[in-house]
């Protein structure tokens, strides 16, 4: 039994890959043409979300979003979520309406094809790097400035598996804060079963997510910054652990 999981586990990830790659090669003049300039950027978006569900489907997963709240157009926000599987970009895509940018590391820019548009549309740090970081804070004003919003996991990586939540990075908020923007709080919880980075693991089925009541930051300053943080990360906590029980 456990070798016929095996080989389904295999077939599972290289049918991940091909839906990937499949649209991105089918629509390659069209994404080319939609990168050329920042301004076009929603159009590559609207794309972008097409490419994603077409992704979850095709990987039979179900999605199912309860929202507390709803984003208005037009307006720029911080949404942040929790890392845990490969598919937790295609998610966030499908579960947010409002152009976003997704600040990620430079990393991803190394996979073939999707790496190509991550990297041209994407705001890529070097965490190593403090002028990598400083960088990420002005690309992310002239972003906002263009009625754009910011997305980012602010665990900074994938955690190990056995880590339900792993320790927030302060960038996220100080950068809300900085630009005076709404955190808006997404927990999902059901992609570290549906499809980590764990190889011989996945399968099939429901992927709730929850869209948490916005987090102001109007009035705040830097020195909230840790108090945002942990407030955003027990919330996303809690609802992890609701989700499991």
């Amino acid at each position: 039994m456990k070798f016929f999981k095996s080989i389904f586990w295999v077939l599972y990830r290289i049918w991940f890959y091909i839906l990937v790659a499949l649209p991105i090669v089918v629509l390659f003049p069209i994404l080319i043409v939609s990168i050329l300039k920042e301004s076009w950027y929603p159009f590559f978006f609207k794309i972008a979300r097409l490419w994603a569900r077409f992704i979850l489907i095709g990987m039979g997963f179900n999605v199912k979003i309860q929202r507390e709240q709803i984003p208005e157009a037009h307006k720029s926000y911080m949404f942040i979520a929790n890392h845990t599987s490969m598919a937790d970009i295609m998610l966030m895509l499908v579960t947010v309406k409002n152009p976003f940018v997704f600040v990620g590391k430079k990393e991803l820019a190394k996979i073939p094809l999707f790496g190509f548009f991550y990297k041209r549309t994407s705001i890529l740090v070097d965490r190593s790097s403090p002028k990598s970081r400083q960088a990420v804070f002005l690309r992310a004003q002239r972003r906002l400035q263009q009625g754009m919003s910011i997305c980012i996991f602010p665990e900074g990586g994938v955690p190990d598996e056995h880590i339900v939540l792993d320790e927030f990075k302060d960038g996220a908020f100080r950068m809300a804060i900085n630009h005076h923007i709404p955190i808006v709080p997404i927990t999902f919880g059901d992609n570290k079963k549906r499809f980590s980075y764990t190889f011989f693991s996945g399968s099939p089925g429901q992927m709730r997510v929850k869209v948490h009541k916005f987090i102001s930051t109007e009035g705040l300053s830097v020195e909230d910054t840790k108090r945002l943080n942990t407030q955003a990360y027990d919330l996303l906590l809690n609802q992890l652990h609701a989700f499991n029980s």
